[in-house]
């Protein structure tokens, strides 16, 4: 391996010796028994955010194979601050490649038996289906596809995937909301939910809506994004990206361990898009950059504002079930706010909807709300207990119209606390060939409805 010393900047070498020296794991050759991570192209926090904690099937030595941007410096520094942190610092020594041909280098060598992929999204298909091809598992931030073409080289992907017996998943955090998690739980009890309603594409059975920020803190700090993340065609539509989580969420909950196939299961009806706004100063203070690069430019009005599409939201049918998604972008939260969800799943008896606005202190809050007449207290309490056996401490408390559902504060664990768990249960399956027969089928469904929506979007 040719030395990278020479092309990386004083900056970034101070960086990895620091790393180096703060790390305490062992130096020298990477454990052939543990699984041992591969970071390619680290653009995107999510990459660091695997990090955070230690895993005792995981080398402590982890291969960086990228090429010299500022992104890799950006996510070299989180990695360092987790090995540096006051609780539980982790002990991760990262060994890092840098050049042109650092994704041939990567395949050529395999230091790893796992990419870990998020960033830049233009390329991520094709690192995807090639890490694949080579013989690499895959853990993959949403989202694997962007438009329709990458879909197709997704479904590839798993195809080979499944014929070299090699695990590709995604990183799905939304699963382990806490609020998520019970609507999900509730709603699998006929006696109070009852059934799921169809609806109709006016009145969906299920929505899911989402508020994102651009201006927003990570681990403490306010977070640096690439500028390429304002670039729809490196970063993705908002409708191809946030509402993947939303997808996933829909299909998790409304057919819980069923297998979703697309060709019969899924049919999108309508989908639309619309742009955030940022102006010059704005962009500034999330890139530190002083200017729109040339790819930017033509999405700049006036010399000076930033027109991103963002936005975007899907009208369709799973199962028969009408369900809706959307995902909106504003710059920046207003004070003591932050990203925000709602969604609701209508049932013949009752209705579960998750709501986060300032009456929730911009909390996720479950709520029970009777669809139509009412529902005895003992009816609840009964169900209830049901959901205290996987869940011991969970509570309701009675409103005017129905019943908030009261989760005690260990259960509340915050959005970057949930890639660990992501992570926890790829490892599972990585160990143990374990994974659920619905999970790949349901992932390639999930990927054909955010494409086919905007395929749809662009169209209108």
């Amino acid at each position: 391996m040719k030395s990278i010393w020479p092309i990386m900047s004083s900056k970034l070498i101070l960086l990895i010796a620091l790393a180096a020296c703060n790390s305490r794991a062992e130096k020298g050759a990477a454990d052939s028994s543990k699984v041992r991570l591969v970071t390619l192209d680290p653009g995107h926090f999510h990459a660091a955010l695997v990090q955070k904690k230690m895993y005792p099937d995981v080398d402590s030595t982890v291969f960086v194979y990228a090429p010299e941007t500022p992104d890799v410096q950006l996510h070299l520094e989180k990695i360092k601050a987790y090995n540096e942190q006051p609780v539980d610092p982790t002990r991760w020594n990262e060994q890092v490649y840098t050049g042109s041909d650092f994704f041939t280098k990567m395949l050529e060598e395999k230091k790893g038996n796992v990419v870990v992929l998020a960033g830049n999204n233009r390329q991520k298909t094709e690192y995807i289906k090639r890490s694949v091809d080579a013989g690499l598992n895959v853990l993959a931030d949403k989202p694997m596809a962007i438009d329709g073409k990458s879909f197709k080289a997704l479904e590839a992907a798993f195809e080979t995937a499944k014929k070299k017996d090699l695990l590709l998943y995604d990183i799905m955090t939304e699963r382990y909301e806490i609020t998520t998690m019970l609507q999900r739980e509730f709603s699998m009890l006929p006696e109070l939910f009852g059934s799921l309603e169809k609806g109709t594409p006016d009145n969906p059975s299920v929505t899911k809506e989402s508020t994102h920020h651009f201006y927003k803190y990570v681990s403490g700090k306010v977070l640096t994004r690439p500028a390429w993340f304002m670039d729809v065609t490196q970063e993705g539509e908002g409708i191809v990206d946030v509402t993947t989580h939303l997808v996933d969420l829909i299909q998790w909950e409304c057919f819980p361990d069923q297998i979703i196939r697309y060709q019969n299961d899924v049919k999108v009806n309508s989908a639309r898009r619309w742009y955030t706004e940022m102006t010059l100063s704005q962009f500034k203070s999330i890139t530190k950059q002083d200017k729109f690069p040339d790819y930017l430019k033509k999405d700049v009005v006036n010399d000076s504002v930033l027109r991103v599409y963002s936005n975007g939201e899907i009208n369709y049918q799973l199962k028969g079930v009408h369900a809706r998604v959307s995902v909106n972008w504003a710059f920046q939260a207003p004070e003591g706010t932050g990203d925000t969800h709602y969604s609701i799943m209508r049932g013949t008896k009752a209705n579960l909807v998750i709501r986060q606005g300032a009456e929730q202190n911009y909390k996720p809050v479950l709520y029970i709300e009777p669809a139509s007449g009412s529902i005895s207290e003992d009816v609840v309490n009964a169900q209830l207990a049901k959901v205290q056996a996987k869940y011991p401490g969970i509570s309701v408390k009675k409103l005017g119209k129905g019943w908030e559902v009261v989760v005690p504060e260990k259960y509340k664990e915050g959005h970057e606390a949930h890639f660990a768990r992501v992570m926890e249960k790829f490892l599972e399956y990585l160990k143990n060939k374990n994974i659920p027969e619905w999970e790949v089928p349901n992932m390639i469904a999930k990927y054909y409805t955010t494409t086919k929506g905007l395929e749809l979007a662009r169209a209108r």
